[in-house]
Formats: C-alpha cells, sequence, structure tokens
C-alpha cells in the first residue's frame, strides 16, 4: 500500500468515525429532549385533539406545564388531573358534548380529563379567533378575568402584552406552555 492510499483509508475511517459519533450524540440527544417532553397520554390526546381542532403539541404543552403528566395532582385551587381542570369546568364541558355530568373523581382519570380539557382549550381559542396566547392566559386565570384586562386596556386583545398580565403566575405560565409548546414543535418535527 502507498502512503497515499494509507491516508485516504485513515482519512475515510476518521470520517466514517465522526459521522458515527454525531449519529450517537444526536441519537442521545433525541432520547433526553423526549423523556423531558414526553408524548404520554397520546392515544387520548391525539384523539380528542383531531376531534376539537387543536395542535396535539399545543396539548401536551399544556399537560407538561399544568401536571407533568401526573394523572393524580390537585392543584391548591383544587384543579385536578392531567389538564388541571376545576370540577366546575369540567361538568360545563360535560354537560355540553356529552349531555352528561363529571364527578371530581372523574377528573383523575386520564381519558376524561383529556376529552374536557381539549374541549375547554378549544373552546378558549374559537372565543378569541385562535389566539393561543389569549387561550391559555384564560385557561389559567380564568375567561372573566382575562375578558376584565382587555376592556381595562391592561392586556391587548391580541395577546401581544403578556408582560402586562395582572398575575405573575399566569404571566410565568403563558411563558411556560409557549416554551414548552415550541419545544414539542422542534423535537417531534426534527426527529
Amino acid at each position: 500500500m502507498t502512503k497515499k492510499t494509507i491516508k485516504i483509508i485513515t482519512g475515510l475511517i476518521i470520517i466514517l468515525l465522526i459521522i458515527f459519533i454525531l449519529f450517537k450524540v444526536i441519537k442521545v440527544q433525541e432520547i433526553i429532549l423526549k423523556s423531558i417532553y414526553p408524548t404520554k397520554y397520546s392515544e387520548y390526546v391525539e384523539k380528542y385533539s383531531q376531534q376539537n381542532g387543536l395542535d396535539k403539541y399545543l396539548v401536551y404543552a399544556t399537560i407538561k406545564a399544568e401536571s407533568d403528566f401526573n394523572p393524580d395532582v390537585t392543584s391548591a385551587s383544587d384543579a385536578r388531573g392531567l389538564m388541571q381542570l376545576m370540577e366546575e369546568t369540567a361538568v360545563e364541558r360535560s354537560n355540553i358534548i356529552e349531555n352528561n355530568s363529571v364527578e371530581a373523581y372523574d377528573l383523575y382519570d386520564p381519558e376524561t380529563n383529556i376529552k374536557l380539557g381539549t374541549s375547554y382549550l378549544s373552546y378558549l381559542l374559537n372565543l378569541y379567533d385562535g389566539n393561543v396566547v389569549l387561550a391559555i392566559t384564560a385557561y389559567n386565570a380564568g375567561l372573566g378575568n382575562v375578558e376584565q384586562w382587555i376592556k381595562d386596556g391592561i392586556i391587548k386583545s391580541d395577546g401581544s402584552d403578556i408582560e402586562n398580565i395582572p398575575y405573575k403566575e399566569t404571566s410565568n405560565y403563558v411563558r411556560k406552555i409557549l416554551k414548552n409548546y415550541q419545544m414539542y414543535i422542534t423535537i417531534y418535527n426534527s426527529y
């Protein structure tokens, strides 16, 4: 073998090793990101997102922010389950979509919670003409608060000034959902 042939073979081996290492690093990164931003309960998220005309990644982002995929969680304000629904909201949505009522304990059932939560999120998105910022602000702070803030000029009706949301928790929540939403889109459309 000539020195030139050895250099070519060595160069090819190095290039192949670099490609192999990059592939492994990218695969590890994908695994890590998908473990941080999981798609648990996908059968329900995908079914009810589609039924309600929602982007499934927005639903995953909401569940991640609300409960971190723990179906048994209850908040200090008594919101329950994966999408952290208040009993009153859940009963209202259930009566609308099923002509049926639910009890508080039903909200710990992943399918029931996702079905009602996606229905409510869809309602809010429709109410605000698809404006995700206003819909998720209302999802967290309540529809009445958002309507009052818009009426009082505290926030704009286009949702472009989330820094003016009077509740720090809601302001942080909106930012968290938007970040999660972007991460889900990036991760699951890139890998």
